[in-house]
C-alpha cells in the first residue's frame, strides 16, 4: 500500500513591519469621520512586506489591511499610488509582474506580465489611465489602464531603469486638471483625443548613467543626456510641475536639470520635424554631505522643500529659495566683490576695467549658481539606516512631514519645523525635527536567531539581537518586548513563566513574562553560549559554549531576606550543578528524551554521545565534512538527525552510532532540523530541516525520502521549531519575517510530489527557452510589442487552437445537416462533439467566443501568437461570423485588427482570405455604425440630464426691497409692470 503524508502550508507572516526591497507610499487617513485620527495627521503607510502589501496605521501603529494575492510568491519591488484615483495602487514585483489594487477592497483589479525580471520603476500619469513600468532587464512598457493592455515596449536603456516621469505639456496638464470638476469631460476628452491629444512624453534615467526623454506618442526617443558624471544614475525626482527635476548619482552627487515645457508643447503641436531643440538643460551640481550613492530624491509635492537620501541613518533636506531672496543673495555678492575690488584698485589701478563689468551684471535668477538657488536646510538624523522616503501631507502649520521606511524593520514619521520666510535667511540655526509616530514594535530591528514555543503551543519568543518579543501565535500579536543581549539560544522553562536567553557574551538572561523583568543574569561560560537545552525532567537546563565546555544547571527557589525586615521573598535562580570539559567549541546540545543520554556537536565536525548521569563517553559520529550546525533526538531515543554546513543531513542509530543514510539535502548550509516530538499520527521518525537556501524540507527517517518542501522566505532561515502536537512548525529568516506552517487535512503522495516538482522545473526551462528565442530571434530595435509568453498564455494558446479545431470540424456538420434538411425537413440533427452538449448544445462560434472571452485581456495578444497559421484562416471564419451576429463587437475588432498586424504578409498573398476579409469589412461597418449611433444618442441624452440636473440645483435669491425698488424705477420710466404666467 502507498503511504499517504498529511501537507503542511504556510497560513500566516507576522514579525515583519516593511522589507527592504521595496519602497513606501504615505496616504491620508481612510476614516476622516473619525477626528483624532484626522487631528494627528499622521495617516497611513503603504510598504511591502515580501510577497504581501501591508498598509498600516501611522498613529496607532496598527496593521490596517493586507493586500496578498495567494498566486503570487514573488517579493514586491516598488509600490506607486495613482494621482487621479487616490484608492488605485500599482505594485510590482520581483518576477516582473504588476498589479493594480483597489486599497479599499484590498484586491487585485488588473495584473500585467511583460517584463523578464524584476520591476524597479512604476508611475501613472496624469489622468490615471496609462501605467509606465521599469525594470531590471532595462525596458520601459507603456500599460494602458483601460483597455488593460500592453501598449508597447521602449528600449534604450543598457542597465535598469532606475526612475520613471510623465511629463504632459501644459495645455494637457490644465485639460486635465479643468475636468475634474467639469460634468461634461467625457464629451470633451472624446473632442481632445479626436483633435489628435499628444500621448504625453515619459523621462527616465538609468544605471547605465543616462537621462533620456521619449515621446510617447511617436514611440521613440527624442533626448539622451549623461546623468551623472561618476557611474551610475540611481534616482530622480521631477519638480510638481515639472519644470525641473534632479538625478542622482556616487558619491552624493545631485545634478539639477531644467525641463522646457514649453518647447515640449510646441514638439507635441508640430507635424513635420522642426529646429534641433534641447529640452533638458543642466542647470548645476549640488553634493550631499554623505559620500555615498543616493537612493531617493523627491520633490514635496507643494512646499519649495527637496529631500534625498542614501543608505546611511539620515535624511538631507534643501530649501528652493523664492526670487526675491535670490536677488538679495546676489547684491550682497555683488556688493562685496565690488568692495574687494574697491580695495585692490588701491593697490593695482589696472582693473577699472573689471569693476565696470561686475557693475554690468544684469540680476537674472536664471544665471545664478544653482547653490543660490538650492540651499541645506536640515539633516534628519535617523534610528536605521534608510531604504525610501514619502512625503505625507500633514495638517500642521509651520511644518512639514515626512515618512520613513528604514532597513531594520521600521516605518518613521518625521515633523520638521519651518521658519516664517522672512526669518529663513537671518538665523543660522538648523530647524527643530521630532519623530512623533513610529512603528516599531510588531517587528524586531535584527534578525531573529532563535526561536522557542511554550509547552501548550500557544506562545512563541522570538530572540535577536537586543530584544526577545512574546508573540501570541493564534492572533499573531506582540505581548511583550524585552531588552536583551545578543541572543544565540533560547527556551522556555518549564511552567511557561520565565524564558532563558544564552547570548553572545557567555551569559544567561532569566525573564518573567508576567512582569516583564529581568530576573537574573548569570555569567556562564567565557565564550558564546551557541546552544541551550532543558532537561526532559524540567529540572536543570543544560548549555554549551565556545569555551569548550558544557555546563549544568539546577533550577532552585531560594528564600531571599528582605533587608530590614525578618520577612523572606522567594526568587528563582540558576545553581551551577557539574561542567562537562572538552576538546573543541561545542555547536548544539540535546538531550534524548529518555533522560540517558546527551548529544554534543563540536566544531571538528564530529558528534559525541555521552551518558547523562555518569558524562562518560559512549558514542562517537564521524561522517560530516563541515562542522555540524544542529541536530535532534527522535521521540523513541533510538535515532539521531544531524546538519552540517557540508548541506548534509544524516541519520544515525543511537544503538551502535552507524549511520543510516547521509542525503544532500539542501543547496545551502543547514542551520537546524527538528524531529515531529511525539508518534501520535506514526509521524514521529519524520522531521524538517531549514538552511541558508530559504526552503524548509519535511522528510521521512525511515523511507529516506523528502515528503515537502516548503517555499516562501526570501531570506536565509535562522530558526525553526517545531509545536509540541506537531501541528505547525515557526520558521524566521533573515527577511524579518517569522512564519507559521500548518498541518491540513490534505494528503500527499510521493510520486505526486515528484511529478509536480518535474513539471515546474519543465514550465521554468520552457519560458526562459522563450525568453531567449525573443532575443536571438530579431535585432533589438527601439521599440517594441509589450508581450511576454508565459505558461498562462501558452495554455491559453492551446485551449484557443483547441476550441477552433472543434469549431471548424462543427461548422461543416451543421452546414451539410442544413442543406441536406432543405430536402429532407424531418431530418434528425447531427451528432455534435459532447462539449457542445455539455453547454446547453451551444454553437460552434458561441463556444469559441466563450473559451477567449475568459482569456484576461493583458494575456490575450500573446495567447493568439501561439497560433500556426493555418489555424488563423480558421478564426477569420469565426470573426466573419461574430461581426454578422455583432457579438462582443470590442473583442472582435481588437483580435481582428492584431491577427491582421501580424499576419499581414501571409493574409495579403492568400486568395481565399480576400473574399472573407471584403465580408467582415461590409458586416464591421454595419456593426460600428449602429454602436457609434447608439453612442451618439446616449451622449445626448446625457447632455440633456446634466442640463436638468444644472437647472435643479440653481436656486436665485432675490432682495425683496432692492427688487420691488427697481420694479418701481422701471415703471416710472414709463414701461409696463411685468406680469408672471405659469406654465404648467
Amino acid at each position: 500500500m502507498v503511504k499517504s503524508y498529511l501537507k503542511y502550508e504556510h497560513s500566516k507572516t507576522f514579525g515583519l513591519i516593511t522589507s527592504i526591497s521595496s519602497n513606501a507610499v504615505w496616504a491620508p487617513d481612510e476614516n476622516v469621520e473619525n477626528t483624532s485620527l484626522r487631528a494627528s495627521g499622521a495617516g497611513r503607510a503603504i510598504v511591502g512586506a515580501d510577497e504581501e502589501v501591508l498598509c498600516w496605521d501611522v498613529k496607532r501603529g496598527e496593521l490596517l489591511g493586507r493586500w496578498k494575492d495567494s498566486d503570487c510568491k514573488a517579493e514586491v519591488t516598488t509600490i506607486t499610488k495613482s494621482k487621479a484615483d487616490p484608492d488605485i495602487y500599482a505594485v510590482g514585483y520581483d518576477n516582473g509582474a504588476i498589479r493594480i489594487w483597489d486599497s479599499r477592497i484590498a484586491t487585485v483589479i488588473i495584473s500585467f506580465n511583460g517584463h523578464r525580471s524584476g520591476i524597479s520603476a512604476l508611475v501613472f500619469d496624469l489622468d490615471g489611465v496609462r501605467l509606465a513600468s521599469g525594470s531590471k532587464d532595462t525596458d520601459i512598457i507603456i500599460w494602458d489602464l483601460v483597455a488593460e493592455v500592453g501598449l508597447f515596449r521602449l528600449r534604450g536603456h543598457k542597465d535598469q531603469v532606475t526612475a520613471l516621469q510623465f511629463l504632459q505639456p501644459s495645455e494637457i496638464r490644465h485639460h486635465a486638471e479643468d475636468m475634474d470638476g467639469d460634468p461634461t469631460s467625457v464629451s470633451v476628452n472624446r473632442n481632445l483625443h479626436d483633435r489628435g491629444h499628444h500621448a504625453g512624453f515619459l523621462l527616465s534615467t538609468s544605471k547605465d548613467g543616462l537621462i533620456k526623454i521619449w515621446d510617447v506618442g511617436s514611440q521613440h526617443c527624442i533626448e539622451t543626456h549623461v546623468a551623472q558624471s561618476n557611474g551610475e544614475c540611481w534616482s530622480m525626482g521631477v519638480s510638481d510641475d515639472c519644470s525641473g527635476c534632479i538625478s542622482a548619482g556616487n558619491d552624493g552627487e545631485l545634478k539639477i536639470w531644467s525641463i522646457d515645457m514649453e518647447g515640449l508643447a510646441q514638439n507635441a503641436n508640430q507635424i513635420n520635424e522642426g529646429l534641433e531643440r534641447i529640452y533638458l538643460r543642466e542647470r548645476g551640481v549640488l553634493y550631499r554631505q554623505g559620500k555615498d550613492r543616493t537612493l531617493g530624491v523627491t520633490f514635496h509635492p507643494r512646499e519649495s522643500y527637496i529631500a534625498a537620501h542614501g543608505s546611511e541613518k539620515a535624511i538631507e533636506l534643501w530649501r528652493i529659495r523664492p526670487e526675491s531672496e535670490v536677488q538679495k543673495s546676489l547684491a550682497r555678492k555683488r556688493k562685496r566683490r565690488r568692495e574687494k575690488d574697491l580695495a585692490a584698485i588701491a593697490r593695482d589701478a589696472k582693473l577699472n576695467g573689471e569693476i565696470l563689468n561686475a557693475n554690468e551684471i544684469v540680476e537674472d535668477i536664471s544665471s545664478a549658481d544653482i547653490s543660490e538657488v538650492i540651499v541645506p536646510f536640515v539633516i534628519v538624523r535617523t534610528s536605521g539606516k534608510i531604504r525610501s522616503i514619502a512625503w505625507a501631507a500633514g495638517k500642521a502649520k509651520r511644518s512639514i512631514q515626512l515618512l520613513a521606511a528604514t532597513t531594520n524593520n521600521q516605518v518613521e514619521l518625521y515633523n520638521i519645523t519651518t521658519k516664517p520666510k522672512e526669518k529663513l535667511s537671518k538665523s543660522n540655526e538648523p530647524p527643530d525635527y521630532s519623530r512623533p509616530f513610529s512603528v516599531d514594535l510588531p517587528g524586531h530591528r535584527t534578525d531573529v536567531r532563535s526561536l522557542t514555543l511554550s509547552s501548550d503551543d500557544r506562545m512563541l519568543a522570538s530572540a535577536s539581537n537586543g530584544s526577545l518579543k512574546i508573540w501570541n501565535i493564534r492572533t499573531q500579536s506582540c505581548i511583550r518586548t524585552l531588552d536583551c543581549g545578543y541572543a544565540l539560544c533560547s527556551s522556555f522553562l518549564p511552567g511557561d513563566k520565565i524564558v532563558v536567553i544564552g547570548n553572545r557574551n557567555g551569559e544567561l538572561e532569566l525573564f518573567d513574562i508576567a512582569s516583564s523583568t529581568l530576573i537574573e543574569t548569570v555569567k556562564a561560560h567565557e565564550g558564546p553560549i551557541w546552544t541551550l537545552h532543558v532537561h526532559p525532567n524540567g529540572k536543570s537546563v543544560a548549555t554549551g559554549s565556545a569555551d569548550k565546555s558544557a555546563k549544568f544547571f539546577n533550577f532552585e527557589v531560594i528564600h531571599e531576606e528582605v533587608p530590614g525586615s525578618m520577612r523572606t521573598t522567594p526568587r528563582f535562580k540558576l545553581v551551577h550543578n557539574r561542567t562537562l570539559k572538552v576538546t573543541d567549541d561545542i555547536l548544539s546540545l540535546r538531550f534524548s528524551p529518555d533522560s540517558r543520554l546527551i548529544a554534543l556537536s563540536f566544531l571538528d565536525n564530529t558528534v559525541k554521545i555521552f551518558f547523562v548521569d555518569s558524562l562518560k563517553l559512549f558514542l562517537n559520529l564521524y561522517g560530516h565534512k563541515l562542522p555540524v550546525l544542529n541536530m535532534d533526538i527522535s521521540f523513541d531515543s533510538k535515532m539521531i538527525v544531524t546538519c552540517s554546513a557540508d548541506k548534509n543531513v544524516r541519520l544515525w542509530g543511537l544503538d551502535f552510532g552507524d549511520c543510516h543514510k547521509a542525503f544532500f539535502a539542501h543547496q545551502d548550509s543547514i542551520i537546524q532540523v527538528a524531529f515531529v516530538p511525539h508518534n501520535q499520527d506514526g509521524n514521529g521518525h519524520h522531521f524538517f530541516s531549514a538552511s541558508k537556501d530559504r526552503v524548509v524540507k519535511y522528510w521521512d527517517a525511515d523511507k529516506f525520502e523528502q515528503i515537502q518542501k516548503l517555499e516562501g522566505h526570501h531570506g536565509e532561515i535562522w530558526a525553526l521549531t517545531v509545536s509540541r502536537t506537531g501541528e505547525f512548525l515557526v520558521t524566521a529568516s533573515h527577511d524579518k519575517s517569522i512564519r507559521v506552517w500548518q498541518q491540513t487535512d490534505e494528503q500527499i503522495f510521493l510520486e505526486e510530489e515528484r511529478e509536480k516538482e518535474l513539471e515546474e522545473l519543465y514550465e521554468n526551462t520552457l519560458t526562459t527557452s522563450l525568453e531567449q528565442e525573443d532575443e536571438t530571434g530579431q535585432e533589438k530595435s527601439e521599440v517594441a510589442a509589450a508581450g511576454k509568453q508565459t505558461v498562462e498564455t501558452l495554455m491559453a494558446g492551446e485551449k484557443i487552437a483547441e476550441a477552433l479545431e472543434l469549431g471548424t470540424i462543427d461548422l461543416e456538420i451543421v452546414q451539410e445537416w442544413k442543406q441536406a434538411k432543405a430536402s429532407q425537413p424531418n431530418l434528425a440533427p447531427p451528432d455534435r462533439d459532447p462539449v457542445y452538449l455539455a453547454f446547453g448544445n451551444i454553437s460552434a462560434e458561441a463556444h469559441l467566443l466563450n473559451v477567449i472571452q475568459k482569456i484576461k485581456a493583458a494575456a490575450l495578444q500573446d495567447a493568439l501568437l501561439v497560433l500556426p497559421f493555418d489555424k488563423v484562416t480558421s478564426l477569420f471564419t469565426f470573426l466573419r461570423l461574430w461581426t454578422e451576429q455583432q457579438w462582443n463587437m470590442p473583442l472582435t475588432c481588437r483580435i481582428l485588427f492584431f491577427m491582421l498586424k501580424t499576419h499581414h504578409r501571409q493574409i495579403v498573398a492568400s486568395k481565399m482570405m480576400r473574399p472573407m476579409l471584403d465580408d467582415i469589412r461590409q458586416h464591421l461597418r454595419m456593426a460600428l455604425q449602429r454602436q457609434k449611433d447608439e453612442m451618439g444618442f446616449n451622449l445626448a441624452a446625457l447632455r440633456f440630464v446634466v442640463d436638468k440636473v444644472r437647472e435643479n440645483g440653481t436656486k436665485e435669491y432675490v432682495d425683496e426691497a432692492v427688487w420691488e425698488l427697481e420694479e418701481e424705477e422701471t415703471i416710472g420710466k414709463g414701461r409696463k409692470k411685468r406680469g408672471f404666467v405659469d406654465v404648467a
